[in-house]
């Protein structure tokens, strides 16, 4: 079994050495063009030239949870297009939530700004019931935010395309329950992967039907939020503030709004990172399993995106 690995800005010898030692029985190269035909391929956002090159892929494992970059591509129809479902993201993932959710109902970046100015004051605690949680998108990462948020004694709501049960979790689903789950919210916290469905889907009319006083986290695709729509609700007041991780261009353009918005916090893409040694693990045992012919979890449904 022959083996390439693709990573576009990703140091390809730990990814190699890796696979190879997982794999023992196959061989595992870096690619480059001209090299001989693969059966896998192991990527991150490889351009179209390895995809036309490799043209006898059975199929093709991300190394991140969100494949809308790679869907881009024209990729044969037979071929498996695998995500991982977690790659040691999910607890990142749900620290950072739990963090940003502390910082902003604790007030603790107001204690920031006291403390720079020299004032030694305190605030009366704000009562966690005032502010429900509202989760969009209930998979792998999202679940285990929804429950760590919960631990806290959070009021904690998800939403998803299709029903998901998670215990301490009062769900909501599809088109017919979304504004409800939003009415529901005060803050709003954005899991969901980057379909052509779920883009741009925190704009305007959705963001003003949070209750007053909303917060935003977003730690899924910056395409899902319409920037000048979050700068609005937060300058009329309805918002109170945000938490952004990710953004529609990154690194982040000098001179965005962004930047320098007193109510918007902002971190380089970093709230959850692939954790080489779990995921080359998690893709070794898919790979042999596919091999053996059994059911493989994460495989990509092109028409849903994810």
């Amino acid at each position: 079994m022959r083996i390439t690995f693709c990573g576009t800005g990703s140091k390809a010898d730990p990814w190699v050495q890796a696979l190879r030692t997982e794999l023992p029985q196959s061989t595992v190269t870096e690619w480059k063009s001209g090299d001989p035909l693969a059966d896998y391929a192991v990527v991150w956002a490889p351009p179209q030239q390895f995809i036309d090159e490799q043209s006898a892929l059975k199929g093709i494992f991300n190394i991140g949870a969100g494949v809308d970059a790679l869907l881009k591509l024209r990729i044969p129809a037979d071929v498996m297009i695998v995500r991982i479902d977690d790659g040691g993201m999910a607890a990142q993932m749900a620290e950072f939530v739990v963090h940003a959710i502390t910082r902003h109902v604790r007030e603790l970046d107001r204690y920031e700004e006291d403390i720079r100015r020299g004032a030694w004051e305190f605030r009366k605690p704000r009562p966690r019931d005032e502010f429900p949680v509202g989760v969009m998108g209930l998979g792998v990462l999202g679940k285990r935010v929804a429950q760590a948020v919960a631990q806290f004694d959070y009021p904690v709501l998800g939403w998803s395309r299709t029903p998901k049960d998670v215990p301490g979790v009062r769900s909501f689903t599809g088109h017919e329950q979304f504004n409800d789950f939003l009415r529901a919210t005060r803050i709003l916290v954005c899991l969901l992967p980057l379909t052509d469905e779920t883009r741009d889907i925190m704009n305007s009319q959705t963001l003003s039907l949070l209750q007053p006083g909303g917060y935003v986290i977003n730690v899924a695709r910056g395409a899902h939020l319409v920037d000048e729509d979050l700068v609005a609700l937060l300058d009329s007041g309805h918002l109170a503030g945000a938490a952004l991780d990710v953004f529609r261009t990154e690194p982040l353009p000098a001179g965005h709004a962004f930047w320098k918005h007193p109510k918007i916090t902002v971190t380089p893409h970093t709230s959850a990172r692939t954790l080489r040694d779990e995921t080359v693990a998690q893709i070794a045992r898919k790979l042999r399993a596919f091999e053996r012919g059994e059911p493989i979890a994460g495989v990509v449904d092109r028409l849903r995106g994810y």
